[in-house]
This record gives structure tokens, sequence and C-alpha cells, in this order.
């Protein structure tokens, strides 16, 4: 809308339309993380009775390890894969950089097109190769721990992978929303600069 130079009230309007949609995103998320974790603990069941597993010993060290295993997992993933938007993103903006040093007509003549394909390329090829590393964890951790240490090692992670992922997963579902509904809340007036330096 300021980009359009639109009146005033548009933006006002759109701001007010982003922060439902970042509420209504925030519950529909929590029922797709419920549901996921439905999903997963429907398949630990599963493999359980496929490999004739009848109870684990929370005690044994075995399954101590491959729970702190797994509560870790979602974590590494997630960062791997934050880092892996920051090299996109870097590179997105090397691109727009070299574009704009090359060709400073793009900024001021309308009749001059950037390169939208290159930076196309960037991202789908970024979007590919960058999910290779935290593919193969997915793939490969429950295969490791379970020829390893054993099934119920095995268990053990699926249990704290799913724990730690479920809580992992509403925490970032709602931050986002949340953040931006904030910002949007203290740009409307409602808190002073001073009042949020002095914690109000």
């Amino acid at each position: 809308a300021e980009m359009s130079e639109l009146p005033p009230w548009v933006r006002e309007y759109t701001d007010s339309l982003d922060a439902l949609g970042n509420t209504t995103a925030a519950t529909g998320k929590g029922f797709a993380n419920g549901s996921a974790v439905l999903s997963a603990l429907s398949l630990l069941i599963a493999f359980a009775r496929v490999a004739d597993i009848q109870d684990v010993n929370l005690l044994k060290p075995v399954v101590v390890i491959g729970l702190l295993i797994g509560a870790l997992l979602p974590y590494v993933f997630a960062a791997m894969t934050m880092l892996s938007v920051n090299k996109a993103a870097q590179e997105m903006m090397h691109e727009v950089r070299r574009q704009f040093h090359e060709n400073p007509a793009i900024l001021t003549d309308p009749d001059q097109k950037p390169d939208y394909n290159r930076c196309i390329t960037i991202s789908c090829n970024s979007a590919l190769k960058e999910m290779l590393l935290p593919g193969v964890l997915a793939i490969f951790a429950p295969l490791v721990m379970g020829f390893i240490f054993g099934s119920h090692c095995l268990v053990g992670m699926l249990l704290g992978a799913i724990a730690s992922g479920y809580l992992l997963g509403v925490m970032m579902s709602n931050t986002g929303g949340a953040w931006d509904n904030a910002k949007k809340w203290i740009e409307a007036g409602s808190f002073s600069i001073k009042d949020i330096v002095q914690g109000k």
C-alpha cells in the first residue's frame, strides 16, 4: 500500500487484516501440530507392535540416550533449515545488488526489467540443494539408532523427537505472528518508546 502511494486508510485496513490472518493462521497451525503428533504416535505404536516391544524401561541408559538424542533432533533440523534460508537470502541479496550495480536504470526506468529468472533459479536451486542435509538427518538418524543401539533406544529417540518437536512446532507457529501483531500494536500508538524502554 505504501509503495503504491495509496491513502493511509488502506494501510490501516491491510494491517488489521494481516493481524487477523496471523491469529487465524496460529489457530490452524495448532490443529496441524496436534494432528502431526497423533500421526507420529500412531506410527510409533505400529513400529512397537512390528518390533514386538511390549514395554520400554525409561531407566535403562540406552533408552535415556535415545530420549536425549531424539529431543535434540528437531532443534538441529530447525537450525539447519534456518541456516539454509539465510544462505539463500544472502545469495539472492548479492544477485539483486549485482543487477542494481550493473544496470542502475532498473530503479528509475519502468521499461528496464530486472532479470527475474536468475532470482527464481537461485531460489529453486537453494530450496533443493540446502534441504539435502536435513533430509539425510531425518532419514538416517532412526536407522543409525536402531541398528547400532537397538529397538528400545529407537523408541526412546522417537518419543523424544515427538515431544520436543511438538513443543518446538507450537512455539515456532505462534511467535512469528505474535511478534508481528505486537509490532502493529506498538505502531498504532498503544505504547510509546518510553513505555517500552521502561518495561510498562
